[in-house]
């Protein structure tokens, strides 16, 4: 292993020799002259494959959404949860953290619960106090993706901000994208000081909190959400903002 220190730098193969980087870090290694598989090894890469393309679609579903950056390992160590997904055991990745260095528990005591129906339950609690921090903003992302075509059916979001120290009264959410594919919802929470987002990675945190395959759902006639909880109603990319309606909440916020 070398590391490369031109001023340009590249990944992938050129000649005998691949780049590739690490930790933000550029390196060389020399191609093999033989490489032996045995069926183990075949299946292990095929395993790989499939699961770093069933990454890059989250990744790609999911970046423009998020708030702050995902710590540098956050690439491998989703390849690495979604290889047992291989299998169609998506919610393996259930409780996969982008920023590793804090969860969403950290926030919020009870963790949020999914219905059959595609609400999402944000049950009451007293938030934590924070030094430093006065707010939180509480963000719910919901994507719907399609592995088999490869294709990322739609994505979209809801904002609640709430004050820290005090009594949460709960939120729900209907979380149902449109379409077909699973379903992939995220949580993040950012810390909020006077209205500025805090930049130390401990009150940052944005966890997949559900993976739902494709599957026949009951039918639901009337979706309610209890009326003592108020409603992240989430906001479709594919709306745009000029066909958007007065929304009956302050708290919630158009991205």
């Amino acid at each position: 292993m070398a590391k490369q220190l031109s001023i340009i730098t590249f990944t992938g193969r050129l000649g005998n020799l691949i780049g590739y980087r690490r930790n933000g870090k550029h390196f060389l290694r020399s191609m093999p002259s033989y490489v032996r598989q045995t069926a183990a090894t075949r299946r292990a890469a095929q395993r790989f494959g499939m699961a770093s393309r069933k990454g890059a679609l989250i990744r790609s579903a999911f970046s423009g959404r998020l708030d702050a950056g995902c710590d540098s390992g956050h690439i491998n160590r989703l390849t690495s949860a979604l290889i047992p997904a291989t299998g169609n055991n998506i919610r393996s990745i259930t409780g996969f953290r982008f920023n590793r260095h804090t969860g969403t528990d950290r926030f919020l005591i009870h963790a949020p619960r999914l219905s059959h129906d595609g609400i999402l339950y944000i049950s009451p609690q007293a938030l934590p106090a924070c030094k430093g921090i006065n707010s939180l903003e509480i963000k719910v992302i919901a994507a719907r993706i399609h592995f088999a075509t490869h294709q990322v059916v739609g994505t979209e979001s809801a904002v609640l901000t709430v004050k820290t120290g005090e009594d949460f009264k709960g939120a729900a959410c209907n979380v149902d994208v449109p379409g077909k594919g699973t379903l992939i919802v995220v949580l993040q929470v950012r810390g909020i000081q006077d209205h500025v987002p805090s930049c130390n990675t401990k009150y940052f945190a944005a966890d997949i909190i559900a993976a739902e395959p494709p599957q026949p759902l009951p039918e639901v006639l009337h979706k309610q959400i209890c009326p003592e909880l108020p409603g992240l109603k989430l906001l479709s990319e594919k709306i745009p903002a000029a066909a958007s309606v007065p929304l009956l909440l302050p708290v919630i916020q158009r991205e």
